[in-house]
């Protein structure tokens, strides 16, 4: 199985870098393509709490350690019916470059307990309970990259983010884990602005917050990024130019917010990418991932 995963993972890229080569427009990778392409070797699922949807899939380097950890949050609208499945390929690529990852799974709108606040708050344990993979694995809780895609970009940056949550807050935990920085992959980065556009991951928005900004401002002021910022940590936000999905504009207002208020975000703006090739690893989009991933870790290189 791995040697077959190594040769379709060739394939592809031999097949979009001769596209490029000729002068064609890339073709973007979707939905299906990645749901064909057989699975990595699964990771060690370790539960962090009770519920049958809290729990995570690590994933450890050969050798002595203690490795840098990246918490990898899928997308998939906040809804039940995508899981963390298709972000094994994207946890396996980075384990194999040196990194731990921590492929979390938690409850989702349509799922018992998700929603507003759980989908927040399974979150927030998933992150926390790196200190206590710690106790038991070579990985380095002072050295931990959140990185999401889609609606867990989304999630990935309210993660960092949360430290300013008052306590009065429903998401409000004490004592969150310092993060050292943030991959977003086409997250979602203001949640009120996205709400108002048209499309069925939009429209998932309400179903999140159980309700629409201007019914609940206070609920969206304390889960959206672009309402909590500075962050503290350097942020990527990785974007296909190309992406359907995910605006462009969601990605470059919150850098622009964010400079304005003294932290370090980028926009990687990536020409002929679409929404999933941001978490392929065989497209020509996985080398920017990769070196944001080092870059807001403060590495030179993967190890």
């Amino acid at each position: 199985m791995k040697h077959l995963f190594s040769a379709l993972l060739l394939l592809f890229l031999f097949t979009a870098g001769a596209s490029q080569a000729q002068g064609q427009e890339a073709k973007l990778i979707s939905w299906q393509d990645l749901m064909q392409l057989p699975s990595p070797e699964a990771g060690m699922r370790i539960m962090y709490g009770p519920d049958s949807l809290q729990f995570g899939e690590l994933r450890v380097p050969e050798g002595k350690g203690p490795f840098p950890v990246v918490v990898v949050i899928h997308g998939g609208c906040w809804l039940s019916q995508y899981n963390l499945g298709y972000m094994n390929h994207v946890s396996a690529a980075l384990t194999k470059a040196g990194y731990a990852t921590w492929n979390i799974e938690f409850r989702r709108v349509g799922s018992p307990g998700g929603g507003w606040p759980g989908t927040f708050l399974d979150v927030a344990k998933a992150v926390d309970y790196v200190r206590e993979l710690a106790k038991k694995y070579p990985v380095n809780p002072r050295k931990v990259a959140v990185m999401g895609h889609s609606a867990g970009g989304h999630l990935a940056l309210w993660a960092a983010s949360r430290t300013k949550l008052p306590r009065t807050s429903p998401l409000y935990i004490r004592n969150p884990l310092k993060v050292t920085g943030v991959v977003s992959l086409a997250g979602i980065a203001d949640l009120a602005g996205y709400s108002a556009d048209k499309g069925s991951c939009n429209a998932a928005v309400e179903k999140l917050m159980d309700g629409l900004p201007d019914q609940l401002p206070e609920r969206y002021a304390e889960a959206s990024p672009m309402q909590l910022l500075p962050l503290k940590v350097p942020v990527r936000l990785v974007q296909g130019a190309r992406d359907p999905i995910v605006p462009v504009t969601q990605a470059q207002k919150f850098a622009a917010l964010a400079e304005v208020k003294g932290t370090d975000a980028q926009v990687i703006l990536l020409p002929q990418v679409g929404h999933f090739d941001l978490v392929a690893p065989a497209s020509p989009a996985w080398t920017a991932v990769e070196k944001a991933v080092a870059e807001v870790l403060g590495l030179q290189s993967g190890q």
